[in-house]
């Protein structure tokens, strides 16, 4: 048993010291439209990062939007988001809030503002077949009559 416990410690070594092993805490990744509405669909992102030059911030804004700059303190408690002039740099921007993060999910949207803007609409759409302002369970499917229970939404 023993044997087994140092043959295991020193497999573990070998990978560590060769950089084969996984790392301790999550990386950023790049995410495109689809890939981040599947992410998102559980819970909006706690904050959206805007790491776009100046000049295209003004042009097309991003309400409620934290403009980036070095040494930007955030504190995460759902997942980032990072919006940039090109993939790389929101990847790197990424990458820098992710460090500063371990363990905390970062994502770098691929396609900039416009993909991002997509995938805002998206989540605030309504479910396919639309939302159900008025919806009765009948008591039996097969039964006609009054119905058990009558649900209803209020209107947004």
């Amino acid at each position: 048993m023993m044997h087994s416990v140092q043959r295991l410690a020193t497999a573990i070594g070998i990978l560590c010291s060769s950089g084969m092993a996984a790392p301790c805490h999550a990386e950023a990744s790049l995410r495109n439209e689809t890939q981040l509405q599947f992410a998102l669909r559980s819970g909006a992102p706690c904050c959206v990062i805007d790491g776009r030059s100046e000049m295209q911030r003004k042009q097309r804004q991003l309400p409620e939007a934290l403009v980036y700059h070095k040494g930007l303190k955030i504190n995460p408690t759902a997942t980032v988001v990072v919006v940039a002039d090109s993939d790389a740099q929101a990847l790197a921007i990424a990458n820098t809030l992710a460090s500063a993060h371990p363990g905390k999910a970062v994502f770098a949207v691929e396609g900039g503002v416009g993909a991002w803007e997509a995938v805002a609409r998206a989540l605030d759409a309504d479910p396919p077949g639309g939302s159900a302002s008025h919806f009765v369970i009948p008591k039996n499917t097969c039964e006609q009559g009054t119905p058990l229970q009558e649900l209803r939404t209020s209107p947004k």
